[in-house]
């Protein structure tokens, strides 16, 4: 692959930051755009703009067809079995907490077990939390063991009957490790458990397929692969989507009406109550065309690269901790230095022009885990280069010396 030539579409990246060449290594938290996708956002306000499946004039009809070319775009670069399989939410957290409402209310009862892991995210752990509490249910967690893996032990012996639902992190977005959802899905399945996958990190960065993990939900986000903020999509298994009620009421997703009560479509447009967020659904189809004709095998191989040799590197910096497996691991690094705390890490970095994020990214009982406040996080996508982990090494080498 021409990497060098697939950097320079993406015009943010061709600036400096406090008097530096910009490195962006934040792309967990979110990617950035090419400019196909920009231009396909300035082409559809400037050309198609109308409101979508209601009307009979041709800019919407033009709207109607892009919005629905998406749909069949997600169902095949995830691997569906049909486009009315996909639902268009704002995003992952949208997508679970959809299921996690109606699902609890639909199905829950007091004393059956909500399964996740301790590594999850506040958005795939939060809104079974408010699951649990409303139906009377019970939350129980796989543990992370040392070197950031899942205890697959005891998870053996927590997955039994009584687990009604299984959710699980795909990859980790502050450990970066791939966990190995097929299985634990197929497992969780077998005892008649609901399961759903947070994509979020995973999709974009390498090839996923829904039917070969099994799940019954995937949830993911646009704005980390490519495409713009606030779209995503929710994946889940039609004859599901067909028992479940709908999450939101209002326009579109009716068939009739009356003053008392109401009659509903068929999944999607069932879980699309509204006027849709049209501009950024035609960007995320224009940011899988773009991955697509990359292809996820080389922007997967491209990332393991970087990574390898960042980890490598940073293994030798002095009172360095470095969380997760060195592999098989995803296209991010979370680190804690001895001699500085994660914020004044990334804003040391910041005067540099290097853009690292550093908290608790969203999991704090995983750093309680863990024993710390909090870690710096360098993650890395396919406009990334070689060069510009060298130079974050120069920048972390000095933040040493400044902070020791």
């Amino acid at each position: 692959m021409d990497w060098p030539q697939l950097r320079a579409d993406f015009p943010i990246l061709n600036q400096e930051v406090h008097g530096h060449p910009l490195v962006y290594f934040d792309n967990a938290a979110s990617s950035q755009k090419p400019r196909q996708v920009i231009d396909a956002l300035v082409h559809y306000y400037q050309h198609d703009h109308a409101n979508v499946h209601r009307g009979l004039h041709e800019l919407s009809m033009r709207a109607t067809d892009a919005f629905e070319a998406t749909r069949k775009k997600v169902a095949r670069f995830i691997g569906a079995a049909r486009e009315e399989e996909i639902i268009y939410t704002r995003g992952t957290t949208e997508g679970i907490n959809l299921v996690a409402q109606v699902w609890s209310a639909q199905y829950l009862k007091p004393g059956d077990i909500i399964l996740l892991t301790g590594m999850e995210h506040h958005s795939n752990l939060v809104p079974w939390q408010l699951a649990a509490k409303r139906s009377g249910a019970i939350l129980q967690h796989i543990p992370v063991l040392e070197d950031g893996t899942l205890d697959l032990d005891t998870a053996a012996t927590l997955l039994t009957d009584q687990v009604k639902v299984f959710a699980c992190v795909h990859i980790s977005n502050s450990l970066g490790t791939i966990n190995p959802v097929k299985d634990l899905c197929a497992k969780a399945r077998a005892l008649g458990a609901m399961t759903l996958v947070d994509g979020a990190q995973a999709v974009g960065h390498l090839p996923v397929n829904v039917q070969d993990i099994g799940c019954d939900f995937y949830a993911f986000s646009g704005h980390k692969m490519c495409a713009p903020t606030g779209i995503g999509a929710l994946y889940g298994r039609y004859e599901l989507l067909e028992k479940m009620d709908p999450w939101h009421g209002g326009g579109e997703m009716i068939t009739t009406v009356t003053l008392d009560t109401s009659s509903y479509k068929a999944p999607p447009a069932k879980f699309e109550a509204g006027t849709p967020n049209i501009a950024d659904v035609i960007g995320l189809g224009t940011a899988i065309d773009y991955l697509e004709s990359i292809g996820l095998e080389n922007i997967q191989a491209h990332g393991n690269q970087l990574t390898t040799y960042a980890y490598d590197q940073m293994q030798a910096l002095p009172g360095i901790r470095i969380l997760g497996p060195r592999q098989p691991r995803a296209s991010l690094i979370a680190f804690a230095l001895d001699c500085a705390h994660p914020h004044d890490l990334v804003e040391f970095a910041n005067t540099y022009g290097l853009a690292l994020r550093g908290g608790h990214h969203c999991t704090q009982p995983l750093m309680k885990r863990f024993k710390l406040p909090g870690t710096s996080r360098a993650s890395f996508y396919f406009y990334n280069t070689h060069a510009e982990v060298d130079q974050m090494m120069n920048i972390l080498h000095q933040a040493v010396k400044f902070f020791s």
